[in-house]
């Protein structure tokens, strides 16, 4: 069975300059269709040898077609120019499909010699003038994963001309000017990444600079002004911007700030895009990336590249990343044939939200919306927020008050574990008088909840304050299904309901699912481990590698910020209500989405609440979105979860591990702590760990 670099062999053998092939100019139009075939060829035989498994072992999947039809190809070339000792090699493409890769050596060297580039967006390719002694690369890196972008989606550029990259290789950029930055990035660097559907876009290549390698390429070192510097931008009558203008190159609206896009028109299918992010700009927020803007140029190559190769190539802040990743996994659009002309046109992509942005119904809007204010609803708003409640200090029993300690609970990544398999709306809203409440409708329900009982030592799980509702309000689905599942009837006046659904968050959740669980996995996190080793390694895993620790804060953060994007407020002092803010011009400016994470995130928390009472007698002291605070006998959760005689953990209530929706200790207080800040109304489980616990996450 022939190996890549058999089959590479051969058609070199074809193509060489022998007597009996073809005159020069059809040899140059071969090779170059060659060079092409092969680095496509390449990434055909890694993502489909699975699939040529399962049809070689007579399962349904049928055969990829594509990768028959370089076969077929290859092949006429075998027949059509026949060389000495090329006819095996060639024959043995119809078997090649299952075939082994090459040894990783020769497939590094490979991607050291200089190879054609494709311009992210799968536009034609051109060749790199970059000579193989450009590029070091340590024997041992991993190889490229797709031979059209041999060094990875992104370099961190310093002061003295080198880039570094993923997997410890090191470029050398001979720009001296951001326009020649541009022009290396997209011709000779070699940089990008696939893209994650197949009806998607390629990511464009990023530059990270370094405050040195700003100042070398004619911008300032920092960018000061009144307001958050994240927001700042360079003066349209700055230097770099005449001369990345001059030069017919595009700034988007958001000019030249710390994340820059720098970009042509598209040209057919090419794409000629780089994305621009200014380390001493404040490009990456402390909060998300701890101590990365402080790092070595490799290791915040390495802390980016990671986080490119397991969520995205980031393209601004986690929470912008967090929504392009939504896009990325669901494109709004796919090829589809013109009946008429028999062209492929792009036509709707069943699943995605599309590509005009949808006014949502009157109560899931916020209260500037024009939908709000034109109309003039005075009908009320979805209040489907996070938990931010406090038992009150007179429903403390005397023995909660005689147990020693507090202990708060995290849960991993609460709202990423609330969007598996959420079911959402993706047409518009319609509205209904006195419909027939249907759990597996997406929407928003007017009904009157309050005659729904609740033990007072737990918060309503309707409401995010935790009071009892007075009267009707706007609800999410979740939250009205929980009443029925409670045992309470329910019977709504009014719905803003959906007729075509589907699970939109689905490949999200499972990219960012798998991303959170390998990275903590590199921390020493593992699903192996006893909850009694979990809590160990837990205590001290950020110190056993930060850059990994800044990973897995920053998909954390991708998380809530994703979710967050999906209603984005209206920002800056010159905003008058009523008016259309550039958010709403996205398919992704979606509230009944964030609503229904939301939402059953908060029910998911309760239902954990409620378990753990019938099972351990126990009450929350406070709950702040995905933590709660639990009063305990010992310093350590296991003194208060559930387990069964087996020792294994309760189904229903709490329990330690490290996937989303599972939970860790967040910090450990004394009892009295606690009930002195409830005596004062502060939420003990906002200061548990030590610190503000909305603050420290951004929020």
């Amino acid at each position: 069975m022939a190996s890549e670099e058999e089959l590479f062999a051969s058609v070199d053998a074809l193509l060489n300059e022998e007597p009996h092939l073809p005159p020069p100019a059809e040899r140059a139009r071969l090779r170059e269709a060659a060079g092409i075939t092969q680095a496509r060829l390449a990434t055909a035989l890694k993502t489909t040898t699975q699939s040529v498994k399962n049809w070689e072992n007579g399962r349904s999947e049928p055969k990829p077609p594509r990768l028959d039809a370089y076969q077929r190809l290859l092949n006429g070339w075998a027949a059509k120019y026949p060389a000495p000792g090329a006819a095996p090699a060639v024959s043995a493409v119809a078997t090649a499909p299952a075939a082994s890769a090459e040894p990783a050596a020769s497939e590094a060297a490979r991607a050291d010699a200089p190879q054609p580039v494709d311009v992210p967006g799968g536009g034609p390719t051109r060749p790199a003038t970059r000579s193989a002694a450009t590029s070091r690369r340590p024997a041992s890196a991993r190889p490229a994963a797709d031979p059209r972008f041999p060094h990875g989606p992104l370099v961190v550029l310093d002061g003295d001309g080198c880039a570094y990259g993923v997997d410890g290789i090191v470029l050398d950029c001979p720009a001296a000017t951001v326009v020649e930055l541009v022009e290396w990035t997209l011709r000779e660097s070699g940089l990008g990444a696939p893209r994650l559907h197949r009806n998607g876009k390629d990511s464009d290549p990023l530059i990270v600079l370094t405050a040195a390698a700003a100042v070398k390429l004619g911008l300032p070192e920092r960018l000061e002004g009144h307001e958050q510097r994240r927001s700042l931008r360079l003066p349209e009558d700055h230097p770099v911007v005449k001369q990345v203008v001059k030069a017919k190159w595009r700034l988007t609206q958001r000019g030249f700030g710390p994340w820059a896009r720098i970009y042509r028109k598209v040209q057919g299918r090419e794409r000629q895009c780089v994305q621009l992010a200014i380390l001493s700009w404040d490009a990456l927020d402390e909060r998300s990336w701890p101590g990365v803007a402080q790092m070595e140029p490799a290791d915040v190559a390495r802390v980016l590249g990671t986080y490119a190769q397991r969520v995205i190539t980031p393209r601004g802040s986690t929470a912008v990343s967090g929504l392009e990743l939504m896009t990325a996994l669901r494109p709004p659009t796919r090829a589809v044939r013109d009946e008429a002309s028999g062209n492929w046109v792009p036509g709707h992509n069943p699943g995605s939200l599309g590509t005009e942005p949808m006014d949502p119904a009157p109560p899931e809007a916020t209260p500037e919306h024009p939908v709000v204010v034109d109309s003039g609803w005075t009908g009320g708003f979805l209040n489907e927020e996070a938990y931010q409640w406090v038992r009150d200090v007179s429903l403390l029993s005397d023995e909660e008050c005689t147990l020693p300690y507090a202990v708060g609970l995290d849960l991993n990544t609460a709202f990423l574990a609330a969007a598996a398999r959420l079911v959402v709306g993706l047409s518009a809203p319609d509205h209904f008088r006195a419909p027939a409440f249907n759990p597996k409708i997406p929407g928003s329900w007017l009904v009157d909840l309050s005659h729904v009982e609740v033990d007072p030592r737990l918060p309503s799980p309707f409401t995010p304050d935790g009071t009892r509702p007075t009267g009707p309000a706007w609800y999410q689905t979740h939250t009205v299904a929980y009443a029925q599942e409670l045992g309470y009837n329910v019977a709504p006046l009014e719905g803003y309901l959906r007729r075509e659904t589907g699970a939109y968050l689905d490949p999200w959740h499972d990219r960012l699912k798998n991303a959170y669980v390998d990275t903590l996995a590199d921390l020493g996190v593992t699903k192996d481990l006893s909850d009694a080793e979990f809590l160990a390694v837990m205590e001290r895993h950020k110190d056993t590698d930060p850059a990994m620790a800044a990973v897995l804060a920053a998909i954390k953060a991708t998380v809530k910020g994703g979710i967050g994007k999906l209603r984005e407020r209206p920002q800056g002092r010159k905003y008058k209500e009523g008016e259309r803010w550039p958010a709403l011009q996205r398919p992704t400016w979606r509230p009944d989405i964030r609503a229904a994470v939301i939402s059953k995130a908060r029910i998911n928390m309760h239902r954990k609440l409620r378990n753990m009472a019938t099972m351990t007698g126990l009450y929350p002291l406070a709950v702040l979105s995905d933590c709660v605070v639990y009063p305990s006998p010992g310093d350590s959760p296991l003194d208060f979860l559930p387990y069964a005689a087996s020792g294994k953990p309760q189904p229903g209530a709490f329990r330690l591990g490290p996937t989303p929706g599972l939970a860790k200790l967040e910090g450990v207080q004394t009892m009295l702590w606690a009930v002195d800040l409830m005596e004062q109304g502060y939420n003990p489980a906002r200061h548990i760990k030590g610190g503000d616990a909305v603050l420290d996450e951004g929020e």
